[in-house]
C-alpha cells in the first residue's frame, strides 16, 4: 500500500494529536499528570522518506519500500 501524504495518513496523525489534546485538557482542568494512565499505541506507521535517505547516502531496498505504510519521494 502506497500513501503519498494522503488523507488516510493525515487521519492517523490527527488521532494522535487529538489524544494528546485530551490529555492536556485533563491536566489544565486540574488532573494530576501522575494520575493519568499511560497509553500504548495499538498501531504503528512505517514511513520511509526517500529524499532524506538519499541525502544521507542511504539506499532503501525496494522490498522494504513495499512494506512501508507511506513512502515519501
Amino acid at each position: 500500500m502506497w500513501v503519498h501524504r494522503g488523507e488516510a495518513a493525515i487521519r492517523k496523525r490527527e488521532c494522535l494529536y487529538l489524544r494528546a489534546a485530551e490529555i492536556v485538557d485533563k491536566i489544565l482542568r486540574g488532573a494530576k499528570p501522575a494520575d493519568i494512565p499511560v497509553e500504548q499505541p495499538t498501531t504503528f506507521e512505517f514511513v520511509i522518506n526517500l529524499k532524506t535517505a538519499k541525502a544521507l547516502g542511504l539506499s532503501v531496498p525496494y522490498s522494504m519500500q513495499l512494506l512501508a505504510d507511506e513512502v515519501i519521494e
